[in-house]
């Protein structure tokens, strides 16, 4: 990618998540039945500018727009502009704002920005992934010198489990303990994939229906510092395919797979 665009991209969204910070939280119901605040609504207003000028004609695929695309094209961009709305709707600092760039129906690019920690995390499918501080100067749009980040090799028996704090599903416990992994962090959001990203965690199941717009800047994220994320039964995660409402059934994130397989053997053989 074009690393002037990529740095006005990482900035924007830097701005997206800035405004989240003192948005109120005025609820309102969706027709799906899930909330939507001032938040969501003012971080994909600047998200959507920002794509209309950096990447004129490009398809976008954003949770809150009310009339989403029906043709996408090989490249286009999924946003989340608040990951996480229950967590921040109940006071938590567990939400981040989602870009991904698709290419071909693979994440190639992922920004997860997480406001109240004011960080960066972005990864580019084969040059790596990083993480940065957002400045508070020039609106939340300056970013601190970048720190590389990778996903770690989990030792025998230290395997450590990234789970949902709002969605945590009984198929996905029933894997982790057939798999014997105890020790789990439990946060909302797109925070899961960025423990991995960063070598804090070493897989991050979740088993049930998603969004692909949930899903896609962590992929890259992962992607991007070695890791992987498949299906639940291993096949490529791909995006953009027609699915209904873009659902993505269930799917598993790991940083370094045949590791975390080793290291909770006997078990192995039940992850698929």
């Amino acid at each position: 990618m074009d690393e002037v665009l990529w740095a006005k991209l990482c900035e924007e969204v830097a701005a997206a998540a800035a405004s989240t910070l003192g948005a109120t939280r005025n609820v309102r119901i969706k027709s799906d039945q899930t909330p939507v605040t001032d938040a969501d609504e003012r971080s994909q207003a600047i998200l959507m500018d920002a794509l209309a000028r950096l990447m004129p004609g490009i398809a976008v695929v954003s949770e809150e727009m009310a009339i989403r695309p029906s043709r996408l094209g090989d490249f286009f961009v999924l946003i989340d502009p608040l990951d996480g709305t229950k967590e921040f709707v109940a006071g938590s600092s567990e939400y981040t704002v989602n870009l991904a760039i698709v290419r071909d129906r693979e994440p190639v690019a992922g920004i997860v920005a997480v406001p109240a920690a004011g960080l960066i995390y972005r990864g580019c499918v084969r040059h790596g992934a990083e993480r940065l501080a957002m400045s508070a100067c020039r609106g939340g749009r300056g970013l601190a010198a970048a720190c590389p980040i990778r996903v770690r090799t989990p030792q025998r028996g230290g395997v450590v489990a990234a789970v949902s704090r709002s969605h945590l599903d009984a198929a996905t416990v029933a894997f982790l303990d057939r798999l014997h992994i105890g020790d789990r962090i439990a946060c909302g959001s797109a925070l899961k994939f960025c423990r991995i990203a960063e070598g804090a965690a070493d897989i991050y199941p979740r088993l049930a229906p998603t969004c692909e717009w949930d899903v896609a800047a962590g992929h890259a994220l992962v992607a991007a510092a070695g890791g992987t994320v498949t299906l639940a039964h291993g096949d490529a995660l791909r995006y953009g395919e027609t699915a209904p409402d873009f659902r993505v059934p269930a799917f598993i994130a790991w940083g370094d797979r045949a590791r975390v397989l080793d290291a909770v053997a006997p078990c192995a053989n039940d992850a698929g």
